[in-house]
Parts: C-alpha cells; structure tokens; sequence
C-alpha cells in the first residue's frame, strides 16, 4: 500500500491534469499527468509529478517510488518492474538483512528485482532513463551478498559460511571457488559496521609489544596485521612507552574497545587491568604455564641458543662469554639456561655471563668488560641480540682485535643490521612475521569459540663472516 508520505509526494508533483488519461500495460502515465482511477494497469508506480486520486494502490502491491516515478522521458518501467516493494528501503543509508548497507538513497526490489528503468533511484526518488542491470549483477552501487548468492548460484547462507571462513566440513572446494571468484567479479565487500554492531564485536586487536626500538616487533605487527585483514579485523599497536615493563592501560574502558589481546612477555605488565577484565588474551615469547594466557606463540629460542653452543663448540671454542640482555623476560632466561646447559655439557669449557642493556652502545661496555679483565680471555661472544653483538663488534675493534681471527661474534634475531657490519654476523634467524601471524591466528580461533593450541616455531642458525676456529694459544 502506499504509504501517507507517498501520498503527499505524489501530490506535491501533480502538474494538472491528463496529458494522457490512462496508463498502457506496464506503464505509469507521462510526468504532469494524473490516472482517473488510481491505478495502472500492471500496478507500475506512477510517473514523477503524477498522482493518483481514488485508488491510490497500484494493483500488484507494488509502491511508488519516493517523490514520484520514472525520469522525464518514456515514463515506464523496465519490462513492468518495479521499485522496492512495501515502499522500499528509506531514503538514506539503510542496512538490508543480510547485512549490506544500499549506496546513498539507492533501492533495491526484493528478490533481487531491478529498480526502474536504470536500476536505482536517482536523487530524489525518480529512477533516471536507461536499461536495467543484467541478470545476475547488481545495479550501479555497492554489492551485497545477495549478489554474490545469485551469481554463484547458492544460497547467501552459503555465502555467509565461505565468506566467513566457516566453510571447512560443510561446503564443497568447488563451491568455495564459485563463491569467492562471484566475489571478486562483483567487487563485494562485507559490511562489517552491520556485522559488528549484530555480533556485538568491534572487530578490534590490542597488539602490545616494546618500544619499536628494533625492526623485530615491526615485524611481528606486519605478519599479525596482515592475518586480521584477511579476517576482517583492525589492530591496533600499543609499544609500552619504557621499552619493557609497565605502562598504562592503553584504553580507559578496554573491555568496551576490544575483542581480544596480543601481548609480548616484554610487555605484558602493561596490560595488567586488560589482564583482569576477561579480555582473550594470547601471548608472545611466554612462559606457556602462564595461566593468564589463553594460547601462547614462542619461537624455539632454547634450541637457537643450542645451535649457537653447538656451531661454537665444533669450531674449537672452549671459553665463552655471554652477553646477556639486562632484562627479566622468559625468552632471555630460556637462552641463558640453554646456553649453559650445551656449553656446560662439553668437559673443559668456561661459559661466563655479562649483564647489558638492549642497545648498541651498552653492548659495547659489556664487551669491553669482558675482554679486559684479567686472565685468559674469551675467544667468543655470544649476544643475546643483534643489537648487542653490533656493540661487541664495536668493542673488539676499539681493542685493536680482529673479527673473526682473535676472536667470535654471534647474535640472535637476524636483523637489517646483521648483514650491515662487517664482517656479516653470524645470527639466529628468528621469523617474526611469523610469530605476530601466528599469534592473530590463535586468537581469531579463540574468538571462534575454538580452543587454540599453544604454538612453538622452528628458529635457524645463519653461520657468517663473524664466527671461525679460536686463534691458536
């Protein structure tokens, strides 16, 4: 039926009367005309300024576009199609059911009808002159799941559970390409403000990691940031201003801002309110009986610092120092225990160890310490990062020593600056966009409902120009 509102657009464009009396099949009458009766023959909407007294229904239930009907010009609608049924959507930025939000004032007719002439609805309720959309796409605008469904020739449940990755078990591989090639085609892209406000997610991460003081945790955002775009979701990046340790809560009412937390061992203690307001939380480079965890991601950094004792102790060293990063973490006690057990394990070797803070220039006091104390000194120096072993290389040339024939360097991250000294440092490789990957992937099953697994990654030795055989006594 149409609606009062209708009404008083309609008569608000009345012209006068009858430059043609009646509508033909499928027609609505010319602009500045009136239809004695109120109706059109097939129900079609009534031309732009045209108005219909008596009736005011159009046969088939079908509405009036809003203030009027077809553009000037023929005056009717493509093969007697409609606009929206029931009045259609309201002008503006209505949200349809299956979640997609119509381009400004655009209507669409259910089941997947064609709006009038062009498609869509011109700005101020009048469809402009031109053919409908071909079957299967959609009009000029934003394309919605319903789209895709037809394209595809699935239902949009189906669409949903691909689209959402929820696919696996339930829907054939040969379906899943169908729906995403029909995506792809049509340029749809989910309505995740709709989604989210019906999920009552945001669709938002807390990534909390150090101070960006290395490209390690740059890198960590990059592989968790490109997961959760695949996903449909944001990150957010929080370095704790101090580098490590404590800071404040990043939101004053996180629990209202995010879905869930990832979290370095570094940092963690700055998200202790986080922490105790039930937010999902997995962490990286962590202990994996922390019960404050719901899923942890460490890379195996025990058996890097063994590959390290192993690649030392098979070019002949016996003496080593270790310098260790000043800073109460999990990740560096593994490598100290690890270090000192393979060393340890080898009969006559000496392993020291040589607080430093986590820069280039405390790397180099630490090292310089080393090597000048009394006694037989150390013929390799193994740093608990790359940063640190840029400072002991730095040390060892100070002191007038050669690298490698007085004595070794090795680091841990392979970072830029590994291949930037020389000679290139012989470093652990540790992938970092795959932690911060597999950390997004562990909370995202979390938020699933799923009970993600705790996840260890493979770590490699990279010998370089840094390490050979001890010099001869």
């Amino acid at each position: 039926m149409v609606t009062s509102a209708d009404r008083a657009h309609a008569a608000d464009g009345a012209a006068g009367k009858g430059s043609r009396g009646t509508g033909r099949t499928g027609e609505s009458a010319r602009r500045g005309g009136t239809v004695d009766g109120g109706t059109t023959a097939s129900g079609e909407a009534t031309a732009r300024g045209g108005t219909a007294p008596g009736g005011g229904s159009p046969t088939s239930g079908e509405a009036a576009t809003h203030g009027g009907g077809s553009a000037p010009g023929d005056g009717t609608t493509a093969n007697g199609e409609a606009t929206t049924r029931g009045g259609g959507t309201p002008p503006g930025d209505g949200t349809t059911a299956s979640d997609e939000a119509p381009a400004h004032g655009r209507r669409t007719a259910p089941g997947g009808g064609r709006a009038a002439a062009s498609g869509e609805a011109a700005p101020g309720g009048a469809a402009s002159v031109g053919g409908g959309a071909a079957a299967g796409r959609p009009a000029a605008g934003r394309a919605t799941s319903r789209d895709v469904a037809r394209a595809a020739g699935v239902s949009q449940a189906t669409v949903s559970l691909v689209l959402g990755e929820k696919w696996p078990g339930r829907v054939s591989e040969r379906t899943v390409e169908a729906v995403r090639a029909a995506a792809r085609d049509l340029g749809y892209r989910p309505n995740l403000a709709a989604r989210n406000l019906r999920l009552g997610r945001t669709r938002t991460v807390l990534l909390v990691v150090p101070a960006l003081t290395t490209e390690f945790f740059a890198r960590v955002y990059t592989g968790a940031e490109r997961v959760a775009a695949d996903h449909g979701f944001g990150v957010v990046l929080y370095p704790s201003p101090e580098g490590v340790g404590p800071a404040r809560d990043p939101f004053d009412s996180a629990r209202a801002s995010l879905d869930g937390v990832i979290a370095s061992s570094m940092a963690a203690d700055a998200l202790v309110v986080v922490r105790g307001g039930g937010l999902p939380l997995v962490m990286l480079d962590s202990d994996p009986d922390d019960a404050a965890a719901a899923a942890t991601v460490n890379l195996d950094i025990a058996d890097g610092a063994r590959q390290v004792a192993e690649h030392l102790l098979g070019l002949g060293h016996r003496r080593v120092a270790h310098l260790a990063a000043a800073v109460d973490s999990w990740t560096f006690r593994v490598r100290a225990r690890a270090l000192a057990e393979a060393v340890g394990g080898v009969p006559g070797t000496a392993l020291s160890a040589e607080p430093a803070g986590l820069s280039v220039e405390e790397g180099r006091r630490a090292a310089e310490r080393v090597l000048a104390r009394p006694g037989p000194r150390p013929t390799a120096l193994v740093c608990d990062d790359d940063i640190l072993a840029a400072g002991a290389c730095k040390a060892a040339r100070r002191l007038g020593l050669r690298i490698p024939d007085d004595i070794s360097v090795t680091g841990f991250d392979d970072l830029a600056l590994a291949t930037a000294v020389e000679p290139e440092l012989t470093t652990v490789r540790l992938s970092a966009e795959a932690v911060g990957a597999a950390g997004m992937r562990a909370l995202i099953t979390l938020l699933d409902g799923e009970t993600p697994r705790d996840t260890v990654l493979p770590v490699d030795l990279l010998p370089r120009g840094s390490t050979a055989p001890p010099p001869r006594s």
